[in-house]
């Protein structure tokens, strides 16, 4: 079986997904089998399906391993709000060891490299008690943490990457994905990251005008993992 990541991000809407998407992407071009998961997601859009969750169908069709929806994304809430306050308004509980339970059965799909795809932060709650970090702890997986390049970006991947190591496990790398364009001071901004995170950095993304799959690939390591 081949390595097996989390990945995290230091806030909402910085680009998970289409880093997680590069990072398959890139695996594929070098003949691995690859696999992703997006256990718990939040905001669902109609097919003719059933609720789709556009992440987690954009993981699917970068992932070469073909897994069905359901094992992709087990828990879908349609409101794109925190994961416990959507699971309250219609009276579920979600529970670390529920999650596990599904990722370990699609984790178990031979692969060379396989992606768990988090929600929001490494703090984001899933009840009164647990955060979706108990769920890279419980699967002892390896995190990659996808650093948003915005103002305040210094302080919430060193936090975060503070928070990995507290939890016990290991950073295996970061990229640097640019949120904001327009970022003062980029350059020196990635280059403190490097000095202060304790694992390489995987890749500086752009703002691209076509994030396709292919095009992110083109600007990471995967081969530093």
């Amino acid at each position: 079986m081949g390595k097996k990541f989390f990945i995290a991000g230091t806030d909402t809407e910085i680009g998970k997904t289409t880093i997680a998407c590069g990072l398959l992407e890139a695996g594929n071009q070098r003949g691995w089998r690859t696999l992703a998961l997006k256990p718990v997601a939040a905001g669902a859009e109609p097919s003719e399906d059933g609720p789709r969750n556009d992440d987690a169908v954009a993981l699917m069709q970068s992932a070469s391993v073909k897994l069905s929806y359901e094992q992709v994304n087990p828990v879908l809430f349609e409101p794109p709000i925190a994961p416990h306050i959507a699971a309250q308004q219609v009276g579920k509980r979600l529970t670390v060891s529920q999650l596990a339970g599904y990722c370990r059965g699609s984790l178990m799909t031979p692969s060379d490299l396989a992606l768990v795809e988090g929600a929001g932060g490494w703090r984001v709650p899933l009840s009164g008690r647990e955060t979706l970090a108990g769920l890279a702890v419980e699967l002892q997986l390896l995190v990659i943490l996808v650093v948003g390049m915005k103002l305040g970006c210094l302080n919430h991947a060193l936090l975060t990457a503070e928070a990995i190591r507290r939890d016990g496990l290991q950073l295996a790398g970061w990229v640097a994905n640019t949120v904001d364009s327009n970022m003062s001071c980029f350059e020196e901004n990635v280059e403190t990251l490097r000095q202060l995170l304790p694992a390489p950095c995987l890749g500086v993304v752009p703002s691209l005008s076509d994030c396709s799959p292919d095009k992110v690939a083109a600007h990471l390591q995967i081969d530093l993992l």
